[in-house]
């Protein structure tokens, strides 16, 4: 497998899971009213963290699923369970506006508490799992098991094509978390609770994709004996 073919199929896989731009709505929804010198620095403090969680995941996945004697599709099983959970909890929470004028009075009042909390959240929740849930992880598991049983020149091209994609994605997701103020400010309240519930509505969709996948392969070992 060449850089580019790994890079293209780990790009493709692993955007829609992350989705830079949904991940950046529930963000700035967390981020309440903080400046936006703030939430350019927990952007790029995200992003960075991203780019190492991912790929210490991508180099040590494997080998700690392994050690554990964790199987690929068990954690694809349990992977999909939680983010059909976080799917369907979007769902069914009220109007973003609520919590986010509610998180606008409490910011008002205690605003240094809060940028503190924010700067104390930047990897969970905001790296994990909001930028990069269990379902990013079971499809960076997926792909470097798959990278893992080729030759040595391969590996390597492969392992680095996945790499250059994660750096890409975070990248993407710098942007789009820095300047989410600008760009829930040119979309509608209402444009932006409809895309939030479809958002949640697709997480909720590939939860359960997930987890089929896991459960699949599971029954087919358990017939098969």
């Amino acid at each position: 497998m060449s850089l580019w073919n790994s890079f293209l199929i780990a790009f493709s896989v692993l955007l829609p899971l992350i989705n830079p731009l949904g991940s950046a709505l529930v963000f700035l929804g967390l981020a309440g009213d903080a400046s936006p010198k703030v939430i350019r620095s927990l952007a790029r403090r995200i992003a960075i963290n991203n780019v190492i969680f991912l790929a210490v995941i991508e180099l040590l996945g494997a080998t700690i699923l392994n050690f554990f004697g964790i199987s690929l599709p068990i954690v694809q099983l349990s992977g999909g369970i939680v983010i059909a959970a976080m799917g369907w909890a979007v769902l069914n929470e009220r109007s973003a506006g609520v919590s986010s004028s509610n998180k606008a009075e409490e910011s008002g009042e205690h605003g240094e508490q809060d940028t503190q909390h924010l700067e104390e959240g930047v990897f969970y929740p905001f790296t994990f799992p909001i930028t990069s849930g269990p379902g990013t992880l079971v499809g960076l598991l997926t792909l470097t098991a798959h990278i893992s049983d080729r030759n040595l020149t391969q590996n390597i091209l492969g392992h680095a094509g996945v790499f250059l994609a994660v750096v890409v994605i975070s990248v993407l997701c710098f942007f789009c978390y820095a300047y989410a103020p600008k760009i829930t400010k040119a979309i509608p309240p209402s444009t932006a609770h409809g895309i939030l519930r479809v958002i949640a509505f697709i997480l909720l969709c590939i939860g359960i994709q997930i987890a089929w996948n896991g459960l699949s392969t599971l029954l087919a070992s358990v017939i098969k004996h």
